[in-house]
């Protein structure tokens, strides 16, 4: 008596080819919050601190010194942008 053959197994979807995210689910997503954001902001509550418990920091400085780390920062941030124009 002759057996039927059994068909092969199907393959999944996943398991050849490319796989934009390498499999992981959430690689894709973006931060909701930009660790240098976190930084920048905490760098500023620390200015902030420091000009309410010093005499020698007033609040011309305070604003002075907020202008500045705020360019800075938005400086940076655009020459990394920058950087990776080429990339893609």
């Amino acid at each position: 008596m002759a057996t039927t053959p059994t068909p092969p197994p199907e393959q999944s979807p996943r398991g050849y080819g490319y796989s934009p995210r390498g499999g992981n689910p959430l690689a894709g997503m973006p931060l909701p919050i930009n660790p240098e954001l976190v930084v920048w902001a905490l760098v500023i509550i620390i200015i902030a601190i420091i000009t309410l418990a010093s005499d020698k920091v007033d609040t011309p400085t305070f604003v002075t010194a907020l202008t500045a780390l705020t360019v800075g920062y938005l400086l940076s941030r655009g020459i990394a942008k920058a950087s990776r124009v080429l990339e893609h």
